[in-house]
């Protein structure tokens, strides 16, 4: 009996008080046409097993879960999870990035500027992942709580009952064509810190000298007011890069469409490259004779050493292209 009258009070303490008498006295019937006349301990133990744990025969009589995500939601939250946390990270360390480039104080020394962008990158990581993980676990603990259905099979992420007629939705990927995430993220962050850099140019990009001690620029690379007459295509160009980014992300895998997706941006950002090279203004004078005294020799910019950028970037364009198009064909 010590052992019955504990399990009884295992199970009820987890119930609401109201219902504790009725269902003790219904366990304590059920538990004793369990057990035969002259019962042992044994016998006792054998039909509190034949019972089960007292937390899942409470969970029986609750008209709430007695788990924060169960089965029915659990596969769906954690696909979420999977796919909103990396995001909203690089977002996240991206806009902490631009707001260190475009917050940049030339009397402040370099790596100070680098060890404070690293650490505040690093925080901004770490509060958004926590406040996303947080809102989408709650979330789905409402939904949990607010679902009248009994059934406890897993729901897609569709929020509907599996059937096989999912699977004709889902293509099999390839080793081969498989789009690795880590390189989308890459990617993302790559066109945050390159849109940071090009608006604040002026300010990052030149000559630096150490001047009592610290780190300074003496001397711009490129003339600020140039890039930001461009700044319509260029942000065109930015948008066609995340636009491909994003999808590369929805496909998982190169597929045709990727493929033509990717020519396209090519095509883009050479022609603004080319628009951009082509203004013998965009290069400070100042900065071409800095280099012609340092190297002892001329550089003809607007010729020679624009045309060889502009090849070599269209070279290295038509490899990926390839590359994008022969991991599309891969069928096998």
């Amino acid at each position: 009996m010590h052992l019955i009258d504990i399990y009884i009070q295992e199970v009820t303490r987890r119930l609401p008080e109201k219902n504790r008498k009725d269902i003790a006295l219904e366990l304590q019937s059920t538990i004793e046409d369990m057990l035969p006349e002259n019962y042992s301990e044994e016998d006792v133990k054998e039909a509190l097993v034949n019972l089960g744990s007292p937390v899942t025969l409470a969970g029986g009589y609750l008209d709430r879960p007695m788990h924060l995500i169960g089965p029915r939601y659990f596969d769906v939250y954690v696909t979420l999870l999977k796919m909103i946390l990396p995001i909203a990270a690089t977002i996240a360390l991206i806009v902490s990035i631009s707001e260190s480039v475009f917050t940049y104080n030339a009397n402040e020394t370099v790596i100070n500027i680098i060890l404070a962008t690293i650490g505040k990158g690093i925080l901004e990581i770490l509060s958004t992942s926590i406040q996303s993980f947080f809102w989408i676990t709650l979330v789905f603990a409402i939904l949990e709580r607010t679902d009248t259905s009994k059934d406890e099979l897993p729901l897609t992420t569709s929020l509907k009952k599996w059937t096989p007629d999912d699977l004709k939705n889902i293509s099999p990927i390839l080793k081969e064509k498989k789009i690795s995430k880590s390189m989308v993220f890459v990617s993302l962050l790559e066109i945050g810190i390159f849109t940071a850099v090009y608006f604040n140019a002026v300010r990052l990009l030149g000559v630096y000298e150490y001047i009592h001690g610290k780190l300074q620029m003496i001397l711009p690379s490129f003339n600020q007011e140039v890039l930001q007459s461009y700044w319509f295509i260029v942000i065109v160009a930015i948008g066609v890069e995340v636009s491909l980014v994003c999808y590369k992300f929805i496909a998982g895998q190169w597929t045709m469409r990727v493929a033509i997706f990717n020519l396209v941006r090519h095509v883009i950002s050479s022609i603004v490259l080319i628009v951009l090279l082509s203004n013998s203004s965009l290069i400070n004078p100042d900065f071409i004779a800095y280099l012609e005294g340092l190297f002892n020799t001329s550089f003809d910019m607007r010729n020679s050493f624009t045309i060889g950028l502009i090849i070599l970037f269209i070279v290295f364009a038509i490899i990926d292209v390839i590359k994008g198009f022969r991991k599309a064909n891969i069928n096998s």
